[in-house]
């Protein structure tokens, strides 16, 4: 795991092939300020879980690789450079690449996330 102050970011795959994946407990579970975990991978790219339950993530961006949001839970904002878009439960938004973004939140809020296998949370 990388924890980098206030934000837990695990980029380890956490189930293989084959396995069933309970989101609901993993959403439960997590007492992380800003918790983002790498669920499984498909093809060349991973499905995220990410569990904000308070602030935002610093501004960054992903210069080769676009990043999708869905949301389970709560509300999401992505903040762009010269934009905001405001997310609800079972909306999604793609962010291209070399987009600078920001999710914020101002509630306990869950996301799936689906990008490129070499994307790093933190952008490039």
């Amino acid at each position: 795991m990388t924890n980098q102050g206030k934000y837990a970011l695990n980029q380890n795959i956490k189930f293989g092939f084959l396995e069933k994946i309970d989101v609901v407990k993993l959403i439960t579970d997590c007492k992380d300020r800003w918790y983002n975990q790498t669920l499984t991978q498909v093809n060349d790219c991973v499905v995220r879980l990410g569990v904000f339950n308070e602030g935002e993530f610093p501004f960054h961006k992903h210069e080769e690789e676009d990043e999708f949001f869905f949301v389970l839970r709560g509300r999401l904002t992505i903040e762009l450079e010269n934009d905001c878009v405001h997310l609800e439960v079972h909306q999604g938004y793609t962010v291209p690449k070399g987009t600078i973004h920001r999710p914020k939140i101002s509630e306990p809020t869950a996301v799936l996330m689906m990008e490129g296998k070499g994307v790093k949370p933190t952008g490039d």
